[in-house]
C-alpha cells in the first residue's frame, strides 16, 4: 500500500467472477473472503487474492444474474472492469455502497453549474470546479465560488445524462433535480470517465429509490400540480373546484403517501421529492 492509499473498510464478504474474458460463466459460484476497500481499490481476499483498481471499473450495476447462484443473493455490486464482471457481496450492504462511493469521489475535483435551473427557469451560473465529499446521507459540495451544494440523496427527483461540451470539452453531464429550501433546483456535474460513472450510478441510485410510483386519482393529481404551480393551499378548493373537506382528506392521503409535508398542521403543505416527481410526469402527459 502507497503512502497516498487508505483503507477505507475491511469485512467479511465474498465475491463470483460472473464474466471472465468476455466470456459467461454459468457455473460460477460464490467464494468467501475478506473485502478489503481502499482509496485505491478492492482487494478480494480468500484461497486467492483478486485486485480491483478503482479506476479500471467501467461501470456498476446493481444486478448481473449470470446463474442461479448469482440470483440467489439479494444484494451485491456487479463491477465490470474491461471484459470481466465480478459480483462483490459484504455482510453490510449499505454500508460497502457508500464506502465505495466515498472511496472513488472524496475529494475529488469536479464542474459544478449550480444552479443550472432554480424553479424550472434557466439561470446564468457558470461551470465552476468543486470538490466533493460523501455522507450516509448526501452528496456535498465544495464550489471555487465559495458556494456549499448539499444535494440530499433522498431529496433527487429527476436525474438525466447527456453528453455536452464543457470548458472546450465532450463530457458526460449529470443533471440533477433536488431543492434548496422549497425551490426546485437543478445542478449540473461533469467530471473525468471514472468519477462521472460513479456520480451516476449513485445518484440514479438514489433517484430510483425516490420514484413515485403512486396509484393517484385525476382530482389527486390535479391539486398535486397547483401546489406545484405556486397555488396556496388555502386556495386549492376553489382553484381545483372541490370543496374544503375533499381538499382536507386529498391532503391527509398525500401527507400518508409522501407526496407533501406538513409545514403547519393542516393548514399549509409542501411538495416533496415524490409530490415533484408526480408533477413532472403529469406535466408530460399533458
Amino acid at each position: 500500500m502507497s503512502d497516498t492509499e487508505k483503507k477505507i473498510a475491511d469485512m467479511q464478504g465474498q465475491y463470483l467472477l460472473a464474466v471472465s474474458q468476455g466470456q459467461r460463466l454459468t457455473d460460477a459460484e460464490w467464494r468467501n473472503c475478506r473485502v478489503v476497500l481502499t482509496t485505491e481499490r478492492i482487494v478480494l481476499i480468500g484461497d486467492s487474492k483478486r485486485q480491483i483498481a478503482l479506476d479500471d471499473i467501467d461501470r456498476i450495476a446493481d444486478r448481473f444474474d449470470v446463474n442461479q447462484q448469482s440470483a440467489g443473493v439479494s444484494e451485491y455490486l456487479a463491477f465490470h472492469v474491461g471484459e470481466d464482471v465480478v459480483l462483490v457481496s459484504t455482510s453490510d450492504h449499505d454500508v460497502f455502497q457508500t464506502d465505495f462511493y466515498r472511496a472513488s469521489l472524496d475529494g475529488a475535483v469536479i464542474l459544478a453549474q449550480h444552479p443550472a435551473l432554480k424553479g424550472g427557469v434557466v439561470q446564468d451560473a457558470a461551470w465552476t470546479k468543486g470538490r466533493l465529499k460523501v455522507t450516509d446521507e448526501a452528496l456535498r459540495l465544495a464550489l471555487a465560488d465559495g458556494q456549499a451544494v448539499d444535494i440530499e440523496r433522498t431529496d433527487i427527483g429527476d436525474l438525466t445524462v447527456e453528453e455536452k461540451q464543457v470548458s472546450g470539452e465532450e463530457r458526460t453531464v449529470i443533471q440533477v433535480e433536488h431543492s434548496e429550501g422549497d425551490i426546485s433546483v437543478e445542478t449540473h456535474l461533469a467530471g473525468e470517465e471514472f468519477q462521472a460513472t460513479v456520480l451516476r450510478t449513485m445518484l440514479e441510485d438514489s433517484a430510483e429509490q425516490n420514484q413515485a410510483d403512486l396509484d393517484l386519482s385525476s382530482t389527486e393529481k390535479r391539486v398535486v400540480m397547483a401546489l406545484h404551480s405556486g397555488v396556496s393551499p388555502f386556495d386549492i378548493p376553489n382553484f381545483v373546484g372541490i370543496d374544503v373537506e375533499k381538499t382536507e382528506a386529498i391532503f391527509d392521503r398525500l401527507v400518508e403517501l409522501g407526496v407533501i409535508s406538513v409545514v403547519r398542521e393542516r393548514t399549509e403543505v409542501a411538495l416533496t421529492t415524490k409530490g415533484r416527481r408526480v408533477a413532472g410526469d403529469r406535466m408530460g402527459e399533458q
